[in-house]
């Protein structure tokens, strides 16, 4: 029987990881028939092309799944939105969701958690250390497709670095002035750490368990690579998002970093 929940997995000979985990879409049929929510109502609360940006040639897990079935940056008793303030104030349900379908979905967490667990474990076994990019994005025209976006409080890069043990201060460090030393269509990069987002269960989850082997970076880009209302992607840009990981990764590879 095919799981509820879908993420691809390609593992290469690295310490590095990248995770797209809101990139996905798809909606179960045994699920979707409870969704109250369209295709475009869902596209807008989850990070599309984040997965491409996160195309690097290092360890990579992808999840296809739509957080609205499952979202697995929440601890296991909110990874299912039951209620609107879980949701941006959305009604997810057409009805109550069967339990049987819910304590499945639950099964799915608890068993994507295992599995990684591995995953880090064997990445901490073979090679002493571990860092991870955990690559998401984020709405900053709320109001209206037309609203001009307030800088001041919507970075062009959230990091959010909260969770990690201070031992991987430098690592943190060597990640921003890699951004800071590049620019993003020809203009300087606008890179703050924990402003709008301070890292995810994800993030929690592995750095309680790891964090004195490795660090979890927690990138949030702005959508400015698309329009958020419609989903239309502004291709060039997510190129240079992607440009910009490929660069840092390269400069990351080059600290020594150590898991001790």
């Amino acid at each position: 029987m095919t799981p509820l929940f879908q993420y691809s997995v390609k593992l290469v000979d690295s310490p590095f990881w990248t995770f797209a985990i809101h990139d996905g879409h798809q909606v179960d049929p045994a699920v979707e028939q409870f969704i109250l929510l369209d295709e475009t109502q869902r596209l807008r609360e989850e990070d599309p092309y984040t997965a491409s940006m996160a195309e690097l040639p290092i360890n990579q897990l992808f999840v296809a799944t739509s957080r609205f079935q499952l979202d697995v940056n929440r601890k296991e008793e909110d990874s299912v939105y039951l209620r609107p303030e879980q949701a941006w104030g959305l009604n997810v349900w057409k009805d109550t969701l069967p339990s049987t379908i819910l304590q499945k979905l639950y099964e799915e967490h608890k068993k994507f958690y295992q599995q990684l667990d591995n995953y880090i474990q064997h990445t901490i076994d073979k090679h002493g250390f571990f860092v991870a990019l955990d690559i998401h994005s984020y709405n900053a025209r709320r109001i209206s497709e037309e609203q001009p976006i307030d800088k001041k409080v919507n970075p062009q890069i959230n990091l959010g670095t909260y969770y990690n043990n201070e031992k991987w201060r430098y690592v943190i460090d060597g990640f921003i002035k890699s951004v800071q030393d590049q620019q993003l269509l020809g203009e300087a990069i606008d890179i703050r750490e924990n402003v709008k987002f301070k890292g995810g269960y994800l993030a929690q989850h592995i750095l309680q368990k790891f964090g004195d082997r490795g660090c979890v970076l927690s990138i949030e880009y702005r959508k400015d690579f698309m329009n958020e209302w419609t989903g239309l992607p502004y291709q060039p840009v997510i190129l240079e998002y992607k440009q910009l990981l490929l660069h840092t990764l390269k400069d990351l590879q080059k600290i020594d970093i150590y898991g001790v």
